[in-house]
Parts: C-alpha cells; sequence; structure tokens
C-alpha cells in the first residue's frame, strides 16, 4: 500500500471560477492571484517539465491525467491533494477576496476531482487574514468524508502558536482533521520572511531556508501550549525537510529544563510533545553521500511514528514512491510509506463510514 501526502493538482481557472459570485467571479477569471503573489523567481518554474500527457497537456490540471500517469503508474492507493498553486490567497491582506477564493478552490477539488477517482483526498485550505471566514470554511467542509484535513501556509503574519490562530485549532480538532502547513509564501503577502535574519536575496537562498520557517512555527506551537490546549490536535509539517529535528528538539529540551518558569503549562519536555502530535513528510528527503547518515537521523526521532511519505508531485524536485521507499531502511518501509498516514488521517474509520 502506498499514501501520498502530498501531490500538487493545479485548479483550472475557469473551472474554479464557477463556485465564485460576483464581483469575485470577474475578479479571479481576470487573474487576479490577490496580494500574497510570491516574488521569488526560479528560473526553471516550480513544475516538472516532463509532467505531460502524450498530446502534450500537464498532467496536474485534470483528475484524469493524474489518475492515470501518476497514480496508476506508481501504484497509489490514496493521494491527499494540496493545492499549492492557490495558496498565495493564504497570506493576501485582501480577506474577504482571499477567502472566497479559497472556498471556490476547495469546493473545484471535492466537486470536480473527488467524484472522479476514490484515491483523491482533498485539503481545506484557508486564509490568514481573517480567522472567523476560516473557522467558518473549515466548520463548512468539515464532516465530508474525504477531506481530511485543514491546509495552510508555512509563511504566517507571525508564529503559528499564536492565540490568533488558535480558533483554527479548536474548529480542527471539532472535526477531527489534522492541521498541515505548506511552504511557498515565505516572505510574501502579510508571511513574514522565511529566513529569521530578514529577507533573503533569491530563489536558493528562500528554498534552502525554508526549514527555518519550520523551526520557527515548530516552537512557538509547541511553547505558546497549543497542544495543551487541543490535546487530540496532530499537526503536520509538509516539505519541510526532516534532518533539522533531532538537533532542535535536543535545544529545545535543554533549554526547557532552565526556562520552565517563563511558560508553566509544559509539565512535560518538549519532545515528547513534538512526538506525540507532529508529523512530518518525506518530501524533500535529505541525500547525504553517505546513506549511514541518513538512517542515523532517522534513529535519532520516532520516525517509525511520525514519517510519511509523499512525492510532491509534479514539483521539480519531487520524489517517485520507489525512489522513496529505497532510501528508508526496511523495518521503516511500511509505517512510512501508508502505516502512519492511515492513523493520522484517519483513513480506515474514513473507509468504513465511522
Amino acid at each position: 500500500m502506498i499514501i501520498d501526502t502530498d501531490i500538487h493538482p493545479v485548479p483550472v481557472h475557469e473551472q474554479v471560477a464557477e463556485y465564485l459570485a460576483e464581483p469575485w467571479r470577474s475578479r479571479y477569471l481576470r487573474g487576479d492571484r490577490g496580494a500574497g503573489h510570491p516574488n521569488y523567481f526560479n528560473p526553471n518554474g516550480v513544475m516538472r517539465g516532463d509532467a505531460l500527457t502524450e498530446d502534450g497537456r500537464r498532467i496536474e490540471r485534470a483528475p484524469d491525467t493524474m489518475a492515470r500517469y501518476f497514480l496508476d503508474e506508481y501504484a497509489i492507493d490514496y493521494a491527499i491533494m494540496n493545492p499549492a498553486e492557490a495558496m498565495e490567497h493564504c497570506v493576501s491582506p485582501d480577506a474577504h477576496y482571499s477567502a472566497a477564493a479559497l472556498s471556490a478552490v476547495n469546493e473545484h477539488f471535492v466537486q470536480d476531482w473527488l467524484p472522479a477517482d476514490p484515491r483523491y483526498l482533498a485539503s481545506i485550505t484557508i486564509a490568514f487574514s481573517n480567522i472567523e471566514l476560516a473557522v467558518k470554511e473549515i466548520h463548512r467542509l468539515g464532516e465530508h468524508p474525504r477531506v481530511v484535513q485543514v491546509l495552510m501556509a508555512s509563511g504566517s503574519p507571525f508564529p503559528l502558536g499564536h492565540s490568533y490562530f488558535h480558533p483554527i485549532y479548536a474548529a480542527a480538532a471539532d472535526h477531527d482533521l489534522p492541521v498541515a502547513i505548506h511552504p511557498g509564501l515565505e516572505g510574501v503577502g502579510i508571511a513574514g520572511s522565511g529566513g529569521t535574519a530578514g529577507m533573503v536575496a533569491n530563489y536558493l537562498e528562500w528554498h534552502t531556508l525554508l526549514a527555518t520557517s519550520y523551526m520557527t512555527q515548530l516552537v512557538s506551537l509547541v511553547v505558546e501550549g497549543v497542544f495543551e490546549l487541543f490535546p487530540s490536535l496532530r499537526f503536520v509539517l509538509v516539505e519541510g525537510g526532516v534532518a533539522w529535528l533531532p538537533a532542535l528538539m535536543w535545544r529545545l529540551d535543554k533549554n526547557w529544563k532552565a526556562l520552565r518558569s517563563t511558560t508553566p503549562w509544559l509539565t512535560r519536555k518538549p519532545s515528547e510533545i513534538i512526538q506525540e502530535h507532529i508529523r512530518l513528510t518525506t518530501q524533500p528527503i535529505e541525500e547525504p553521500e553517505d546513506k549511514r547518515h541518513f538512517h542515523q537521523t532517522l534513529e535519532m526521532f520516532a520516525a517509525e511514528r511520525m514519517l510519511m511519505f509523499s512525492s510532491d508531485y509534479p514539483h521539480w524536485d519531487g520524489d517517485t514512491p520507489d525512489f522513496a521507499m529505497r532510501q528508508l531502511a526496511p523495518e521503516l518501509r511500511e509505517a512510512v510509506m501508508y502505516r502512519n498516514a492511515l492513523d493520522v488521517f484517519n483513513l480506515e474509520a474514513r473507509a468504513n463510514g465511522s
């Protein structure tokens, strides 16, 4: 069995517009992507150049081609759709337009993709500018049996442990949905810089430093007590890397021992909280020249519970299932390729209708 926790279908504007009322519909059709438009340039683009059908159509733009050329090709049983190409609305300051646009994107995938193939699973993508509208969207779709997570940008106006975001976590917990964050908007719109020292110069710097954004968000979530307030909540760090986690846990545990009086709500080691509530996806998996170093890294945290396969298809740096599986020790393969995702997204219960 294979469960892919991160694929990127691209919403077709004309189809999304069918779920928008005026005046938002006309703006969307004219290509208005809001004030959260990405501003770091990749000279090669972010999509694989070979993700094409025989007649030259982009594979990721239709459910039938994505199923035939990717899901079938790699025998994928479930794939969670994360519409990264629409996530600029997550960090737009234009609150009402961005909420309407993302609601229409969500509806497009629920109405036009989920019925096309039972292997597709959907996300509720939300914007940060108006938390009430974000919560309303979670409640609108939260009970759909094939909607499996709330999706947010990893770039945010302030760290995600802040109480501003707590209504999102409460709504997600109400529907037993994990919350996932995905990169791509650091330093854009209302989001803070991906580099903690400030704005970086180019895409190479920005892409390399995405892990620092995830470190910031993880420490904030744990230290500000999100998982004490919402003890059933799971948080998925999508596409943020893996190798940085052990060192961060060591440092956080050490500092907590000396400074626990500043956070009296934390009654156990931060590393214990992280390994209970946090999950990571494999792509972009680290690839040291000596594979022993990678295996040693996975032994430094509970990878057998925390790590889930993701392809990132069809992005340029994605990993196919066969490639990812070869990187893993045999005893980790089943857990990473499907068992952990079955648990986090409650897929067995969803399949049984319970």
